[in-house]
């Protein structure tokens, strides 16, 4: 069992559903020629995905395009069903970086055939993270800076401001489709400057005020 780690506080989260926000950012969206959601895209990925600090990315063999997404990761710390928005904060027991991993030749190819793309998203390896840092630490999340660098090179720089869908109404909409728990993960979509990726590379995110987390490619 993977277990996140809240950092000061001595808690530990055996990890549970991870729900993921495609499309949250409208210049994510244009630079992959998307279409705008009118509703929250949502995707998972199993706790056998995540991996820590120093950890290795194996890319599948059946892909030759896997791309870095660098996302806000929120923990959940209390159950709850149906949470208003007006209240859905005080359910998270902290703040974290991720890293979604996407093949993306595959996903493209499966999205073409109308088929699901799980195999792309969900892979061993396929979801970085972080430890969290106390919910109560980050002032404002939804105004935190998120960057992520491949070999010391910048290629994702956005805010947690440019998000469509906001916090609270995520945490508020995926809880009237699931029940939210102790231990599950809500990755909340990544700002523009996603690419490729390829053995031997360093992967590098951070989010103000959250943390750093930092991955090699195998």
């Amino acid at each position: 069992m993977r277990k996140v780690k809240v950092t000061g506080s001595g808690q530990e989260f055996v990890i549970g559903k991870i729900l993921c926000i495609g499309r949250n950012y409208v210049d994510h969206i244009k630079e992959l020629g998307n279409e705008m959601p009118e509703r929250p895209v949502i995707f998972t990925k199993p706790a056998t995905s995540v991996i820590g600090e120093g950890e290795e990315i194996v890319i599948p063999s059946y892909s030759s395009d896997c791309h870095h997404e660098a996302e806000l990761a929120l923990l959940v710390g209390t159950r709850g069903k149906d949470i208003p928005a007006s209240g859905a904060l005080n359910h998270l027991a902290g703040y974290g970086v991720a890293i979604d991993l996407t093949l993306r030749d595959v996903q493209a190819d499966l999205k073409k055939k109308g088929l699901p793309w799980d195999i792309a998203k969900g892979f061993d390896t396929a979801c970085p993270l972080s430890d969290f840092v106390p919910a109560s630490s980050v002032a404002n999340p939804q105004d935190v800076r998120i960057t992520l660098s491949v070999n010391g090179e910048p290629r994702q720089d956005g805010s947690t401001a440019l998000m469509m869908h906001r916090i609270p109404e995520l945490i508020a909409y995926l809880s009237g489709i699931f029940t939210l728990e102790p231990g599950d993960l809500i990755l909340t979509g990544t700002p523009a400057g996603v690419g490729p990726i390829k053995s031997g590379d360093k992967v590098s995110a951070a989010i103000e005020g959250v943390g750093k987390l930092s991955v090699t490619v195998r």
